[in-house]
């Protein structure tokens, strides 16, 4: 089995915001481990274990009817560390361009670290933190 490269690793990591941004559920599953972990600024501080508490927000998005504005998202100061052949840590602060309900030019940062695992030959995302800027 091939080691994994820095840049296969942030093109994955890439794959899976497009599918966050897009509601895209099915690729989102896909790149993620089922028993998925993380901490963000949903959980309130908690845990979170699953996938179903991410998938409450795909069909939440889903059911709003209400066309989705552009999305740009860039990576800023993307860094991998490879942990060996099967697992690694991406991490960056993720930048999203939008417009706000007035229809006003708006970016967004949070800071991410992404834990990747290969598992049965195939790279899943099985950790992540996310942080919003203090």
């Amino acid at each position: 089995m091939p080691a994994p490269t820095a840049d296969h690793l942030l093109a994955l990591s890439r794959k899976l915001l497009e599918s966050i941004v897009a509601g895209d559920w099915k690729t989102y599953s896909s790149l993620v481990a089922y028993d998925i972990t993380c901490f963000e600024p949903e959980a309130r501080g908690q845990l979170v274990e699953g996938l179903p508490f991410h998938e409450h927000y795909f069909r939440a998005a889903a059911g709003g009817g209400k066309p989705a504005a552009p999305v740009t998202t860039t990576l800023a100061s993307p860094r991998v560390r490879l942990l060996g052949d099967d697992a690694a840590v991406v991490s960056y602060v993720r930048m999203v361009q939008k417009l706000d309900e007035e229809g006003r030019h708006v970016t967004a940062l949070c800071e991410e670290t992404r834990v990747w695992q290969r598992i049965e030959g195939s790279w899943k995302h099985v950790h992540f933190h996310r942080s919003l800027p203090g």
